[in-house]
């Protein structure tokens, strides 16, 4: 772990399903003071930190938790999550992966020190592997989405919203625009975790009506021309046909010009 950047992801309900400590083993692991001993025991020798159980049951909660803790003057804080399966970037067309932790801490530093020299408030990466979304000659991204999986706050007083638990990154990242006006994506490296598809952590609370619920919230909170909800579509002969279920996944679309 570096000393200009402490490396730390929430986990909950999964003691022996925190594949993040394969990736990066010097990750500091946020659980229950409940769940302290089993995780434990299932991570011998990881960096394991008990907290108050009111902190935990809502990812919101426990992100602002480890915040208050660890940020401080001079030191940024990578939040990640505890299911991390790695950083990939793309080199022309070739996607390569980054093996080592030693190749992720040292990238991480590099572009924690351009975040500080360009004044940002936070950076991350694409949440996107489609290569075709890479923008070869748009390698950083001051005004697009950053995704909560993979998060370095730099220099910052905003914790997310406790209301938005399963949306709090897209109204995080507009909260950081909102009060700094930019927020650095590096467009040529994406983030892989499995989300969705293991038991524990946000898992147990999400669902369907869930998330319909908190889009509505979050587009109350910003309004539409901002936050947009999709509805699914499907293409037959070359025809594109809205259907009534929507995308779980909103658009958002900044006011503030930049790329």
């Amino acid at each position: 772990m570096s000393e200009s950047v402490v490396i730390c992801a929430p986990s909950y309900k999964r003691p022996n399903a925190v594949h993040t400590l394969r990736y990066l083993p010097s990750c500091r692991i946020y659980v229950s003071r409940e769940e302290e001993d089993a995780y434990r025991e299932a991570n011998p020798g990881a960096d394991i930190v008990g907290v108050d159980p009111k902190h935990q049951g809502n990812v919101c909660r426990i992100r602002n938790h480890i915040l208050d803790c660890e940020m401080r003057e001079g030191r940024a804080v990578l939040i990640i999550d505890d299911d991390l399966q790695g950083l990939y970037k793309w080199r022309h067309i070739e996607r390569c992966r980054m093996e080592e932790e030693g190749e992720v801490v040292a990238f991480v530093e590099k572009y924690t020190a351009l975040c500080r020299e360009w004044d940002c408030p936070a950076w991350g990466v694409n949440v996107n592997p489609d290569g075709q979304v890479y923008r070869e000659m748009t390698p950083f991204s001051l005004t697009s989405f950053v995704g909560s999986p993979f998060l370095v706050h730099v220099s910052h007083r905003l914790r997310y919203d406790e209301r938005l638990s399963l949306k709090e990154d897209y109204d995080f990242t507009l909260q950081l625009l909102n009060a700094h006006r930019k927020v650095l994506r590096v467009n040529s490296v994406y983030y892989l975790t499995l989300q969705m598809a293991q038991p524990g952590g946000c898992a147990t609370y999400r669902n369907l009506e869930a998330e319909r619920k908190q889009l509505e919230l979050l587009q109350r909170k910003w309004g539409k021309h901002i936050v947009r909800m999709d509805a699914l579509t499907t293409s037959r002969n070359h025809k594109t046909t809205k259907v009534r279920k929507f995308d779980v996944n909103p658009v958002i679309r900044s006011p503030i010009r930049g790329v």
